[in-house]
């Protein structure tokens, strides 16, 4: 029995988390064939997702690598055998520039093998081993893994045995946490904030209790509404979506209840509306505070009686629909300021999640990081993108108001501004702190222009530059939170959209 063995074969029987598992599986091959990083990759659909890694950069596990464009994957994943790449393979590797051997510095991998991995006869996903120095992986060390493949096939088998036994058992949340980095349905993450929400959703999903979603704008509330309805009873019947606030005043009834010929002007024929279509489904009322009140009304007495009534029809209809709502407001300020029915606020808020923002989340930002990078990777067709060690320092240290859209968006246009920079698509592209233009340290940095010169504490200056100097954090806040929305920004910021465009010519945002 080699040493490797003596390591894993205890883990086939011992009562171990998954997640714990898998580590010390990648772990273990790494310190055995002294390389610079070992990944488990589990497939989903038609892309890997690293579900265990040492030896690579942070934001790794927040990545999924398109089987389609990585030829090298997907070669892994086309025979049972060893599969070994020279060092000049012109193919190109997905992790040049991921390894964490020198922090700050983007070096390409030179040598790499991998396998695929099957349970139970299906295709589970691969395992990649990489080196920094040619002629690492040998002849030796390929035949050394191809012994190894039974027993490390073996740990997942016994790892997927366990999560099917705490399914059986009812134990959800287990699942939704069992591998560290894991992606529910486009959920990156596995910070205690969201594991412990997502352990709420698994068991309100069995129900068909209506659950009012809350968060600031960019949290993702609309993941988590699509997590909760393919985790209920209902996920093989329509999950229809309604964004409240593109709704006009004046349609709003007839597109959520539908009507019946010759109920208005214009109306030629019946019509079904969204709750005809959710019928037997989810209905996911997004931005529900932005309901005109005498749609509110109507809402709720189908909430109350399980039926809708068309528009301009005499008799009502019978519906099965479970209600998902979500906002980011403050209903409960909206009731108190008349703007929302407190009935109404009462039967949606049976059961509230709220949904942490990213600033709560902790290292979960250089997972979404990572996911956001790999996007742009294979949208700009370069070879690889990462971030510099100040770069990670200065997502970590924001406070991201905006909050996963706002990361998208920021990782988006550093990525680009360094292509640009760079040139060239085949150079392994470090973006740094400068590059992601949010303030550091106080200061608002960018790659063109200077820092904004500081006032020393305890300095006075006049008062009028104080405020403007907030006017225009406050609207870059609300800018970078809604997409760059000019409309909506004024919204959060509670100004009139025409005054708001007039406030930001004057303060030098807007020509």
């Amino acid at each position: 029995m080699t040493m490797i063995e003596d390591f894993l074969l205890p883990d086939l029987v011992a009562e171990l988390p998954a997640a714990i598992r898998l580590e010390r599986l990648v772990q273990v091959l790494r310190e055995t064939f002294i390389c610079g990083a070992v990944v488990l990759l589990q497939r989903e659909d038609d892309s890997l997702r690293p579900v265990a890694a040492v030896g690579l950069v942070q934001d790794a596990l927040g990545r999924r690598f398109d089987i389609a464009r990585h030829p090298r994957l997907s070669a892994l994943l086309s025979r049972r055998e060893i599969t070994w790449f020279e060092s000049d393979s012109p193919l190109p590797d997905p992790y040049d520039g991921l390894l964490d051997e020198s922090p700050g510095e983007a070096l390409p991998v030179h040598d790499c093998m991998g396998v695929s991995l099957y349970v139970e006869g299906e295709l589970w996903g691969a395992l990649t081993l990489d080196a920094l120095e040619a002629g690492t992986f040998d002849e030796r060390a390929r035949q050394k893994l191809q012994r190894l493949l039974p027993l490390i096939e073996g740990l997942l088998r016994v790892t997927r045995l366990e999560q099917e036994n705490r399914a059986l058992r009812m134990v959800r949340a287990d699942e939704s946490r069992a591998l560290p980095g894991l992606q529910q349905h486009g959920i990156v993450g596995s910070s205690p904030a969201v594991t412990r929400l997502l352990d709420e959703l698994a068991v309100v999903a069995d129900s068909d209790l209506t659950v009012l979603i809350t968060g600031e704008t960019g949290v993702g509330k609309e993941l988590f509404a699509h997590w909760l309805h393919r985790h209920s009873p209902r996920a093989d019947k329509p999950l229809v979506q309604v964004n409240c606030a593109a709704l006009p005043e004046s349609l709003a009834e007839s597109e959520l209840f539908g009507h019946v010929k010759g109920a208005f002007s214009g109306a030629t024929s019946d019509r079904a509306g969204r709750f005809d279509a959710a019928n037997g489904g989810t209905l996911f009322l997004d931005e529900v505070g932005e309901l005109p009140l005498h749609v509110q009304a109507k809402l709720l007495r189908t909430l109350q009686n399980g039926e809708i009534q068309r528009l301009g029809a005499d008799q009502p209809l019978r519906v099965d629909v479970r209600i998902i709502a979500a906002t980011n407001r403050n209903l409960a300020d909206s009731v108190a300021k008349g703007d929302f029915r407190a009935d109404l606020y009462h039967r949606l808020s049976v059961y509230p999640v709220p949904v942490p923002p990213l600033r709560e989340r902790g290292n979960d930002v250089l997972l979404l990081a990572g996911h956001f990078l790999e996007l742009n990777r294979a949208r700009l067709g370069v070879r690889s993108l990462r971030l510099s060690a100040d770069a990670e320092q200065a997502l970590l240290n924001y406070d991201w108001p905006g909050n996963v859209r706002e990361l998208e968006h920021v990782i988006s246009r550093a990525a680009i501004k360094a292509l640009g920079r760079n040139g060239s698509r085949q150079a392994m592209l470090s973006l740094d702190a400068a590059l992601l233009d949010i303030p550091i340290g106080g200061t608002a940095m960018t790659d063109t222009s200077q820092p904004a010169a500081a006032v020393a504490e305890g300095e006075i200056q006049p008062l009028r530059l104080s405020v403007e100097a907030c006017q225009r954090e406050q609207i870059r806040l609300a800018l970078a939170a809604t997409e760059d929305n000019w409309s909506a920004a004024a919204r959060l910021l509670e100004l009139d959209a025409s005054n708001l465009h007039k406030l930001a010519r004057r303060l030098g945002l807007k020509t």
